[in-house]
C-alpha cells in the first residue's frame, strides 16, 4: 500500500505531463512504468482518466484534425500513427467512420498534393504507384488525378 502523499505526488508528475501535450494511456505507461510503482501508476491513471485529462477517443480526434492540418497522409497511415501511441483500433475505426466523408475529402487533396509535387520528377504511373504503397485508396487517386487535368 502507499500513502496519499505518495499518490499525490506521482499524480502530479504525470499531470505536469498530460498537460505539455496530450498523451495517450499506454505513452503514460511507457514513460512512468519503470519509475512508479504498477499500483500507483494503475489508481493515477483511474483517477486521470475519470477526472477527463486521459481520454483516448477525445486524443483520437484531436490528433486526426491536427494530421489533416500539418500533413498529407493517407486514411490507412493515420490510422497507423495512431495505433502506435497504443489507441484501440475499434475506437479509431469508429472515428473514422463516423468522419469518412471529411477524411476521404482530406485523402484527395492529399493525394493531389503528392501528386503535383512528384509529377514533375516522374511520371505520373510511377506516382501513382507511390500513392499506393502509402495506402492511398484507388478512388483518392483517381479523383486527384482528375482534378489535375
Amino acid at each position: 500500500m502507499y500513502s496519499i502523499e505518495e499518490f499525490d505526488k506521482q499524480k502530479t508528475r504525470v499531470l505536469k505531463y498530460i498537460m505539455y501535450q496530450k498523451r495517450t494511456k499506454k505513452q503514460i505507461i511507457q514513460k512512468f512504468s519503470k519509475d512508479i510503482d504498477d499500483n500507483i501508476l494503475e489508481d493515477v491513471i483511474a483517477y486521470l482518466e475519470e477526472a477527463g485529462y486521459i481520454n483516448d477517443i477525445e486524443y483520437i480526434g484531436k490528433a486526426i484534425k491536427q494530421y489533416i492540418l500539418l500533413n498529407t497522409l493517407s486514411i490507412k497511415e493515420i490510422k497507423y500513427k495512431l495505433m502506435q501511441k497504443g489507441l484501440n483500433a475499434n475506437n479509431i475505426d469508429d472515428y473514422i467512420c463516423e468522419n469518412i466523408d471529411e477524411l476521404e475529402e482530406y485523402e484527395a487533396s492529399s493525394a493531389k498534393k503528392i501528386l503535383l509535387k512528384k509529377s514533375n520528377n516522374i511520371d505520373i504511373d510511377l506516382a501513382k504507384q507511390y500513392l499506393k504503397k502509402k495506402g492511398y485508396k484507388e478512388e483518392s487517386i483517381k479523383k486527384a488525378i482528375e482534378e489535375l487535368n
